[in-house]
């Protein structure tokens, strides 16, 4: 099979032989959760409990009126302790649902199958998922509700799910498609059913031989769903590299994959739409794989939403060696941690674990125009000018040179011979060009 793929681009090492063998444990049952009552893009939820209410199982407990927002549910059975303020994964605080387990994991009697998709019609399905709450559990954490909504005047024909998982250390994905092949197809179908969508898709690195021939034969009774071979390399998985690589389509600039007529998922995604129309329960849990040179026993561990990472880096051994860097998703895109007490959410793919040595950030020098960035840019940007002028606070000229296309892949920061802080510098000229924006739009 032909490996596809796009132009530019970079090859790190994969990191991926401690924990790409190791089937999914589950972990060990938590004595407290403290559930986020923002997990999502878009609106936040507010409570629907109160400080002594008890909670079940998969209870509704959080909840907006807002189209992009995603509901909230409790992953244990038990007693609301505290409703506030906890270290958020991206950075401040959040508010959370505290809730000590009563450890009988009784679960909510509305907790039941929604249906076939056979029977099932097209909105049925995207209000089941709603209810649900799930999002994309690729790490963007976009309603899954939203994406699968077919809108009149966008046709989507293609319906793509990421099985890439290009960022080095993470398994989860890799395994799911070992251990759970099935569902992904069936929650693949039932999203393109809501999207009425004609063509599937399911793109694999060819790092993942085993991943390959798993979905090959979970899907070989659909011809109109194709597994793609994915040439090995980062950001493979970003979404409209992915739909170029897969469909031939470009994105156009400062659009979306539906503009394409394309719609992207994460294969885990896929799983947790399966798993509710066959079950009813919503999303609670996930798949994280534990990895780093600091973590002694790395391990893909199904974890319940809530659970604080330390004692996710305990089930795993605790640490090794001294920590230099906690992650919260891969080592390309993640969210470097202050404090162990984040919890897990339904967004977090991966905990890297790094010790000293490795987290050390090189001192930057002089760029050398070598060019290295422009050349690997997936977007076509040219890194090295937008983040000069970000630096010398000339943002104009990087909101000229469309610093707003970024997708944050890190290439650019990566291969840079002189280690300059592009995608840092690029980001801070983003988040100001996004302010000016929105002080225009008010």
């Amino acid at each position: 099979m032909k490996s596809l793929t796009f132009r530019g681009g970079i090859h790190p090492p994969g990191y991926k032989e401690a924990t790409a063998h190791l089937k999914v444990e589950k972990a060990v049952e938590p004595n407290v959760v403290s559930i986020p009552l923002k997990q999502h893009a878009g609106a936040p939820c507010q409570p629907l409990v109160k400080v002594g209410d008890r909670v079940t199982v998969g209870e509704r407990i959080g909840e907006s009126d807002a189209f992009i927002s995603a509901l909230i549910h409790s992953s244990v059975s038990g007693t609301v302790k505290e409703i506030t303020k906890i270290p958020d994964a991206s950075g401040g605080e959040v508010q959370a649902i505290v809730i000590e387990s009563d450890g009988l994991n009784e679960v909510h009697p509305s907790i039941k199958p929604v249906g076939d998709i056979g029977s099932l019609k097209p909105e049925e399905i995207v209000a089941a998922v709603r209810d649900a709450g799930i999002v994309g559990m690729g790490g963007a954490t976009f309603p899954t509700h939203v994406k699968i909504t077919e809108l009149k005047d966008k046709k989507v024909d293609n319906f793509i799910l990421n099985g890439a998982e290009c960022e080095p250390y993470l398994t989860a994905d890799h395994r799911l498609m070992l251990e759970n092949p099935e569902d992904i197809i069936y929650g693949l179908r039932a999203m393109m059913k809501a999207k009425n969508s004609k063509n599937g898709y399911i793109g694999i690195e060819d790092n993942k031989p085993d991943a390959i021939e798993s979905m090959k034969k979970a899907a070989k009774q659909y011809p109109n769903i194709k597994i793609v071979a994915l040439h090995t390399k980062y950001p493979q998985g970003a979404s409209d590299q992915l739909v170029y690589a897969c469909t031939g389509k470009e994105v156009p600039a400062g659009g979306s994959s539906s503009d394409a007529g394309v719609v992207v998922h994460n294969v885990a995604t896929a799983a947790e739409v399966a798993k509710v129309l066959k079950t009813g329960m919503p999303s609670i849990e996930r798949i994280t794989t534990v990895a780093g040179n600091a973590i002694a026993n790395p391990k893909n561990l199904l974890v319940k939403v809530g659970v604080p990472i330390k004692e996710v880096i305990e089930q795993c051994g605790g640490y090794s060696k001294t920590p230099g860097k906690i992650i919260m998703g891969g080592p390309m895109m993640g969210v470097a941690q202050y404090t162990d007490e984040v919890v897990i959410t339904k967004g977090s793919s991966g905990l890297l674990i790094f010790d000293e040595e490795e987290a050390r950030i090189p001192e930057p020098e002089q760029c050398i125009r070598c060019g290295k960035c422009v050349e690997i840019c997936p977007v076509n940007l040219q890194p090295l000018l937008i983040s000069a002028y970000s630096l010398n606070n000339m943002m104009e000229h990087a909101e000229k040179y469309r610093a707003a296309d970024c997708i944050e892949c890190g290439s650019c920061s990566f291969i840079c011979p002189s280690k300059r802080p592009l995608l840092q510098s690029i980001r801070v000229a983003k988040a100001a060009i996004a302010e000016k924006k929105k002080k225009q739009s008010n």
